[in-house]
């Protein structure tokens, strides 16, 4: 089954023009916010030269490589749990994602508009942690109702360990605790991957840079790395990849070069 990943963020962070040079796709990326309204969706095959050889060697009848789906919604801004912008209507695309890519703006350009009228990753990231705490939120407490239902028609039933499960999240989105961060075991997070919630999944952070500050990042991404963990932030200029995609395969060489 291929793996699920959704793409997210502010507005105008560039997560359409990413998405693009991920799936030579043509989403539209434009300089104003809410340019992507409908959510786009794509996948990439995974070039895997092992699975060439074996192909190779034991000439099967077919050869089929794995893929990796990707969805990219529309920007989201603070309030979007409470209907502000576009973004919130979209995050149903992203509940059944395997893991998220949250595109963070690490480059300035006077051209380019920001949401909020500066540079700021972590702030940044902040506003759209907080907006998919609130929806988990929400999730949560429509959780607990209906199991509260079943729990008055028998207090002992199996889904009491569930309430209790889905009560220590809910406590924790109160405290600004995403739930990825509260040391869950492997069974208790199959119980909240059913409810899908969004701060349960795994995330990465996508620094998108201008091509100066390649290949390490700059000034931002070495403030998001002592923030979130070096494994945790990738440094990408998606310009520069959605160029280079466009080019033939010669020619990206000599551009990689």
């Amino acid at each position: 089954m291929a793996l699920f990943i959704g793409i997210l963020g502010l507005p105008n962070v560039g997560k359409s023009t990413l998405f693009n040079a991920l799936t030579q796709g043509n989403a539209e990326a434009s300089n104003y916010p809410f340019c992507t309204v409908e959510p786009n969706l794509g996948q990439v095959e995974v070039p895997d030269l092992r699975l060439v050889r074996l192909n190779e060697l034991l000439s099967p009848l077919s050869c089929t490589p794995t893929h990796i789906r990707f969805v990219d919604i529309a920007g989201l801004v603070r309030g979007a749990s409470r209907g502000e912008g576009l973004g919130n209507q979209f995050l149903a695309h992203i509940r059944e994602a395997d893991a998220l890519a949250h595109v963070v703006r690490c480059f300035e350009d006077e051209q380019i508009v920001h949401v909020d009228g500066r540079i700021d990753p972590i702030e940044d990231i902040a506003v759209v942690e907080t907006e998919l705490m609130l929806a988990d939120l929400d999730t949560g407490n429509q959780v607990l109702t209906r199991l509260k239902k079943v729990l008055r028609s028998d207090p002992r039933a199996p889904e009491k360990a569930e309430f209790e499960l889905v009560s220590r999240v809910v406590e924790s989105l109160k405290e600004n605790v995403p739930i990825r961060s509260l040391g869950l075991n492997s069974d208790e997070k199959r119980w909240i991957a059913k409810s899908h919630f969004l701060t349960g999944k795994e995330v990465l952070y996508l620094a998108n840079v201008g091509e100066e500050d390649l290949p390490e990042g700059g000034p931002w991404v070495e403030k998001l790395r002592a923030h979130l963990g070096d494994h945790r932030v990738l440094a990408v200029s998606a310009q520069i990849e959605s160029e280079m995609m466009e080019l033939p395969g010669e020619d990206r060489e000599i551009f990689l070069e």
